[in-house]
């Protein structure tokens, strides 16, 4: 079972808007610790919350989506529903681009309820790592709200390297923290492996990585954008196989070429024996 908190980033949602779908009775968490009150859920409920979230990019109320999930809608109604929804999406203005991009995610999650993962999880350790990063902030784990902080990020981290004649030694990793700030805000870590050290002049810190004993891994192919999907199915495998996360995923960028769909992205997420 996963706490609040692991459920919020594996379905890419907030914990306030978890917190709201259960005081309504719309998503009840799995268990509820009765001494603590700590609300518990299983990766299984991660279908309920994708019909949630699709249903309400269609521009449903709440109270509408509770009584349409009561109804049973199956999935086929719901990508009627949703392909409907995209037609209209991709005729609106451009910063509605980001939002048709999540509706997509979340119906090919619902679209491939009931079969099997075609991608393969990897439990391994990762070795320690010195990086050269620059850090944002960024309003939730959405990836319409990763992707617009941690671009320009490795952006003006590439430039500052070149400028300073640092040599980058390996893969981009990005990695991940709870901002101290905002409950759903996160620290975005936008790093490159690196052998040595940077100019202070340069502005970029330079950060060790401890090693991780165990990490549950996953290679996802194409935009981050789009990384729901694989985000889910590893999800899915740490709940079946008696693994429990203990933190955010880091990103590996394996492959980075121009266009995106291209790209080749290792996620690994550190987890323990439950």
């Amino acid at each position: 079972m996963f706490t609040i908190g692991d459920f919020a980033r594996h379905g890419r949602v907030s914990i306030r808007m978890l917190r709201h779908y259960d005081a309504i009775g719309l998503l009840r968490p799995a268990k509820v610790d009765r001494f603590s009150g700590y609300r518990f859920y299983t990766a299984a409920q991660l279908a309920r919350l994708n019909r949630i979230i699709a249903l309400k990019e269609l521009g449903f109320t709440l109270q509408q989506v509770g009584e349409i999930l009561d109804e049973r809608v199956t999935g086929e109604q719901l990508r009627g529903m949703l392909l409907l929804r995209q037609t209209e999406l991709r005729t609106a203005a451009a910063e509605a681009a980001a939002r048709l991009a999540q509706v997509e995610a979340r119906l090919r999650m619902i679209e491939s309820e009931g079969s099997m993962p075609t991608q393969d999880v990897v439990v391994k350790s990762l070795p320690a790592v010195r990086l050269a990063e620059l850090t944002g902030v960024a309003t939730s784990f959405a990836p319409e709200n990763i992707g617009p902080v941690i671009k320009p990020l490795y952006a003006d981290l590439m430039c500052r390297l070149a400028e300073a004649g640092v040599t980058p030694t390996g893969p981009g990793i990005a990695y991940y923290e709870d901002s101290p700030t905002a409950e759903d805000a996160v620290l975005v870590h936008a790093g490159i492996e690196i052998a040595g050290d940077v100019p202070d002049s340069a502005g970029v810190a330079v950060v060790d990585l401890p090693p991780v004993p165990e990490a549950a891994t996953i290679v996802h192919r194409g935009s981050m954008d789009n990384v729901l999907s694989s985000i889910q199915v590893l999800a899915k495998w740490i709940d079946g196989n008696g693994y429990r996360s203990t933190g955010y995923n880091r990103e590996l960028y394996l492959e980075v070429p121009e266009d995106e769909d291209g790209w080749v992205t290792e996620l690994q997420e550190p987890v323990r024996t439950v």
